[in-house]
């Protein structure tokens, strides 16, 4: 071979060429998208990374179309009334989207869950009203003074449902029927099971009201009521 260049080496020089070609390709596709969408943007309070502070999305994007909510209603709100209701909603807060809602209370959902069982207090305090806080914490406290540990894995959220919404004195409170799949497990201090089961799936069917007061500078939403039912 000349130079001390065998073929090999020639192929690899080649490929690694196309690489960065194709990667400088698509990330200038992605900026071109970006440019057309600057509304597009990742936020670590709307994600959950990075922070304890989870937003609901669906009060505070000026992007939103105020029409598009209205048409698209009965995807989201189980009943008449609740649609009614969502619409008074949007009628005062013209940047409510219910998709973007729903989206953010799954996230929510989910972390609320998973705080509860790990005893994550900073977490749960971001997300709760003062006295859902303070019920959660109590159970926490009780398991921590008997030794226990619990864990919740989630296996599926089948369904994401806007049961009720009002509009009274300026706040929002939109409830959502959650059907998820998970498996709870508590242990005692020895790490025997104390009560679930980790090889039993339990069925949820959960009623959560989240509030936010419409027009608040502050666009987080916090759970201020559960309804929880649990089934194998």
């Amino acid at each position: 071979m000349h130079d001390g260049l065998d073929i090999t080496t020639v192929i690899f020089a080649l490929l690694a060429v196309f690489v960065v070609w194709k990667l400088k390709a698509v990330l200038g596709a992605r900026v071109d998208i970006d440019r057309r969408a600057p509304n597009r943007t990742e936020n670590p309070s709307e994600t959950g990374a990075g922070g304890s502070v989870v937003r609901l999305p669906g009060a505070a994007d000026p992007a939103t179309s105020p029409s598009q909510p209205f048409q698209r209603l009965d995807e989201f709100a189980s009943t008449a009334q609740a649609q009614a209701s969502l619409r008074t909603i949007i009628a005062a807060d013209r940047t409510f989207d219910p998709a973007r809602f729903l989206s953010g209370a799954k996230m929510a959902y989910e972390m609320i869950v998973g705080a509860f069982a790990a005893g994550d207090g900073k977490t749960l305090g971001a997300l709760l009203s003062p006295d859902v806080l303070r019920s959660f914490l109590s159970v926490v406290d009780q398991r921590a003074a008997a030794g226990q540990q619990a864990s919740t894995r989630f296996v599926s959220i089948d369904a994401a449902d806007i049961a009720d919404a009002t509009l009274k004195e300026g706040v929002a409170q939109i409830s959502v029927r959650f059907a998820a799949k998970m498996i709870n497990v508590v242990r005692d201090k020895s790490g025997e099971v104390a009560s679930g089961d980790p090889e039993t799936v339990v069925t949820t069917d959960d009623l959560w009201t989240f509030a936010r007061p419409v027009g608040s500078s502050d666009p987080a939403w916090k759970l201020i009521a559960t309804e929880s039912g649990h089934h194998p």
